[in-house]
């Protein structure tokens, strides 16, 4: 198994224990984004990304993660194909009935994720990498 792919390892099952006050894995300039759903956008720096995920976090309750996949790509990538659930605070919505299988793709360099892009849908990550059959 590659250096790459223990850090998204570690950092995903964190997030799967509901553990995500961490970004010590992250570059301070990372690129984080959000590739599509309602709030898409690309925010910079770990300060940002905590604000952006935190925005999002705190819009959910009981919100979950659920890695189905990991698969190591060219160029220092990983993506990670993942289930997620929760409830919106305000609609009452199950994110699962709108939003359940996503990915997420973390771009490394020298031991530190400079870009974490997410999916909302799984199917978009998978045709924008040229992953689909």
């Amino acid at each position: 198994m590659s250096a790459n792919l223990d850090l998204v390892r570690s950092i995903f099952e964190a997030w799967e224990r509901g553990d995500f006050s961490s970004a010590d894995w992250a570059d301070p300039a990372i690129e984080y984004a959000h590739a599509d759903g309602p709030d898409p956008g690309v925010w910079t720096g770990r300060a940002e990304m905590a604000d952006a995920f935190g925005d999002w976090l705190s819009a959910w309750q009981d919100y979950t993660v659920e890695r189905d996949e990991y698969r190591e790509l060219a160029d220092a990538r990983v993506i990670v194909l993942y289930r997620r659930s929760g409830r919106g605070k305000s609609s009452g919505l199950a994110l699962e009935d709108m939003y359940a299988n996503g990915a997420i793709l973390f771009q490394i360099h020298d031991g530190k994720v400079t870009r974490l892009l997410h999916y909302l849908s799984r199917e978009r990550a998978l045709a924008d990498l040229g992953l689909l059959p």
